[in-house]
């Protein structure tokens, strides 16, 4: 089984997924360190060079190849998904199709709190925000 863990950015799904998986004996994969490490390029560098849209296209590769490589892996999977991975209809369907999706939620003052302790300069989405509170609500909002 497949566990792929999704919420908002700050809303600890890389920390959970990580947990959950050692708890498990499971294999871990955090979708953005796949990315970055195969890419040999953080996140904010793949969207400052190739933009969000590139960013997205990626995801959908990085994803597809994980739920392929490892379909008749002998261990169960966790997977630390992007912020924004079931934004693209072809992730949704393909999370759909290999895991079962759990929605991480948390408060848009705990994100805040969150996101100001691990800092938005590695955050593309929030990169020039002056208002961290009001970026992360519409965000959310928009999302929802």
């Amino acid at each position: 089984m497949t566990i792929a863990l999704t919420g908002f950015m700050g809303c600890g799904k890389s920390h959970v997924a990580a947990c959950l998986a050692k708890k498990n004996g499971c294999f871990f994969f955090d979708l953005d360190e796949t990315i970055q490490i195969g890419e040999g390029a953080s996140v904010t560098e793949i969207f400052q060079t190739q933009g969000e849209a590139s960013f997205r296209l990626l995801e959908l590769e990085y994803l597809d190849r994980i739920f392929s490589d490892y379909a008749d892996f002998p261990t169960d999977m966790v997977l630390s998904l992007g912020g924004g991975t079931i934004l693209t209809p072809q992730c949704a369907d393909l999370i759909k199709q290999n895991a079962v999706c759990v929605y991480l939620r948390a408060s848009v003052d705990e994100l805040v709190k969150n996101l100001e302790i691990t800092g938005i300069e590695h955050r593309p989405v929030l990169a020039g925000t002056n208002d961290l509170r009001s970026s992360v609500a519409a965000l959310l909002a928009e999302r929802a």
